[in-house]
C-alpha cells in the first residue's frame, strides 16, 4: 500500500456530484468579451486591484538587474536591490513624470532620468538631481520613486497596483502555497518554448479554453486515447478566487483495453507531453519484465500500465536529483490544472508545467490579446543555464510552431471570438463540465460587480 504523501490533499477536492450548480453562473453575457465599457471596468475593478505574475525570480539573479511590467498604460519597473530585495516602482521620475526604463529589461545601480538627469537608487531614494543650483532646496526624501507591492511566489515575481493589497500569501491562500510547494516549482526552468503571442481574441477566451476538457473530443481528438473524459471522474478545488482541476490521465476506457493497447497509448505520449520522453526506457523495462516467453504482457492484479508509468516517472526523476517525497503516485502521472485569479492557467505534473497567461491588449481592443506560453521542467542545477529557453515575441501570426494540441488552441480561439461578436448571441451557456469556467466568471462577476479587493 502507497504509503500517504503530502500531494494526497487532493483526495480532499470535490467530485462532480457534491458540486452546487445553483450558486454558479452558468449564463456568461458576451458583452464581457467585445465590449470597450466592460474592459474599462475590468482595468479599474481587477487589474488594478490584483496580485498578477510578472516575470520569474531567476529573471533578476544580481543586484541591480531590472524589468519592466506594463497593463494597458500603467507602466511599473521591476528590479533587485543591493540588499537582494526584489521591488517594484511606478515607472515614472518623481520629478515631472518621465519614464525611466524604455527597455524590456537592463542592468544598473542606478535609475537616471534621461530629461533632468534625477537620479535615484534600486531601493527607490533620490540620490541626486542634475544642475541642484537650478533645483533649489529639496525634500530628497519626499521625492523617492512610487513603491507598489512586489512578492513572490514558487520561482514567480507578482506585482500588485494596489498599495494597499492584501499581502500575497494571504491572496494565494493555503491550499494554493501546500499543494504546489511540493512539485518545487522555484527550481523549474523553461525548456523548450517561451513564447509571447498577439492573438485575435478577448484575453479571458483564452482562459476559458484552459479551464474546461469538454472541447478535447472536437479540438483535439488525438488526446482522447490518453485521457479518460468519462464523466464524473474529474476532481474541483476552489480556493478562494483560485481552483484547480485534476482528471485521470489514462488510457481510454482501460477497463476494456488489452495491456497492449495501453502501453501503446504511453507511447504516443511524447506527441503531446514531449517530456515523457525520458521516462519511456525505464517504462518499457519495466513492462518488459511482465512479458512471458511469447512476448505477452502478464500483470498481477495489483499492477496496472498507470502504475508502471508513475513508477517510471517516480524513478526517473529521484535519479535526476529532484525530490519527490511529498508527491503521490497520482501526481506522477496525472496533470492538475491550476487557475490563479485573474490570468495565470498551469498544467503541473512531477517534473514538469506548462503556463498559460492573457493579458489585455495594450493597444485597448477587447477583441484582442496577448498570450505567454512556457513550458517548464525541473533539472540539476549544473545544466539550467544550458537548457534554458529564451523568450521568443511572435510578430507574423502562425510562424511559430506549436505543439498539436496548443496550435489547435490557437487556430480554435480566434473562430470563437468571431462568433462572440455576433450582436443577437447575449449570452454563453455553460455546461456542467465547464465548472471551473463559471467559477472564474463567478469570481469575475464578484470584482466587478460588487467592487470586491484583491484576495476578497
Amino acid at each position: 500500500m502507497e504509503t500517504q504523501k503530502a500531494g494526497d490533499w487532493i483526495k480532499t477536492t470535490s467530485a462532480m456530484s457534491e458540486i452546487d450548480f445553483g450558486k454558479l453562473p452558468m449564463r456568461i453575457p458576451t458583452d464581457r468579451y467585445i465590449s470597450p465599457a466592460y474592459q474599462a471596468r475590468e482595468r479599474d475593478s481587477v487589474w488594478m486591484k490584483v496580485w498578477q505574475i510578472v516575470g520569474r525570480e531567476d529573471e533578476l539573479p544580481n543586484a541591480g538587474d531590472w524589468k519592466t511590467y506594463a497593463i494597458f498604460d500603467q507602466s511599473y519597473v521591476i528590479v533587485r536591490g543591493e540588499d537582494g530585495k526584489l521591488r517594484g516602482f511606478v515607472n515614472a521620475c518623481r520629478h515631472r513624470g518621465n519614464v525611466l526604463c524604455d527597455a524590456a529589461q537592463g542592468h544598473s545601480k542606478k535609475f537616471t532620468c534621461p530629461y533632468h538627469l534625477w537620479t535615484f537608487a534600486t531601493d527607490g531614494r533620490l540620490q541626486s538631481v542634475g544642475r541642484p543650483d537650478l533645483v533649489g532646496p529639496i525634500d530628497k526624501s519626499a521625492h523617492a520613486l512610487i513603491e507598489t507591492p512586489v512578492d513572490c511566489f514558487a520561482g514567480f515575481i507578482f506585482l500588485n497596483p494596489d498599495l494597499n493589497a492584501t499581502p500575497l500569501n494571504e491572496a494565494l491562500g493555503a491550499h494554493v502555497i501546500n499543494g504546489l510547494a511540493p512539485y518545487k516549482l522555484d527550481e523549474m526552468v523553461p525548456v523548450g518554448m517561451d513564447v509571447r503571442e498577439s492573438l485575435d481574441c478577448n484575453w479571458k477566451v483564452v482562459i476559458d479554453a484552459f479551464s474546461e476538457g469538454y472541447h478535447i473530443i472536437a479540438v483535439h481528438p488525438e488526446l482522447l486515447s490518453v485521457i479518460d473524459l468519462e464523466a464524473g471522474k474529474a476532481r474541483h478545488g476552489f480556493y478562494g478566487d483560485h481552483g484547480m482541476a485534476v482528471a485521470p490521465f489514462e488510457v481510454k476506457d482501460v477497463k476494456n483495453c488489452g495491456f497492449e493497447q495501453q502501453v501503446e497509448g504511453i507511447r504516443a505520449l511524447p506527441a503531446t507531453f514531449p517530456t515523457v520522453a525520458e521516462v519511456l526506457p525505464l517504462f518499457e523495462k519495466l513492462v518488459d519484465s511482465y512479458r512471458d516467453d511469447k512476448g505477452v504482457i502478464s500483470l498481477p492484479e495489483s499492477v496496472t500500465v498507470r502504475g508502471l508509468l508513475q513508477r517510471a516517472t517516480r524513478e526517473t526523476l529521484v535519479a535526476k536529483g529532484l525530490d519527490v517525497s511529498a508527491l503521490s503516485d497520482d501526481q506522477m502521472s496525472d496533470n492538475q490544472g491550476w487557475f490563479l485569479f485573474p490570468n495565470f492557467f498551469m498544467t503541473i505534473r512531477a517534473g514538469e508545467a506548462t503556463t498559460i497567461m492573457a493579458f489585455p491588449h495594450p493597444d485597448g481592443d477587447p477583441n484582442r490579446c496577448l498570450w505567454r506560453v512556457t513550458a517548464y521542467m525541473w533539472l540539476p542545477e549544473q545544466v539550467r543555464v544550458q537548457y534554458r529557453a529564451n523568450l521568443v515575441d511572435v510578430k507574423e501570426p502562425n510562424s511559430y510552431p506549436y505543439f498539436l494540441a496548443l496550435q489547435q488552441d490557437y487556430d480554435q480561439m480566434p473562430r470563437q471570438q468571431k462568433g462572440l461578436r455576433n450582436r443577437r448571441l447575449t449570452h454563453l451557456s455553460l455546461a456542467r463540465e465547464e465548472v471551473s469556467i463559471a467559477r472564474f466568471h463567478q469570481t469575475l462577476n464578484r470584482y466587478v460587480d460588487d467592487g470586491a479587493v484583491a484576495g476578497g
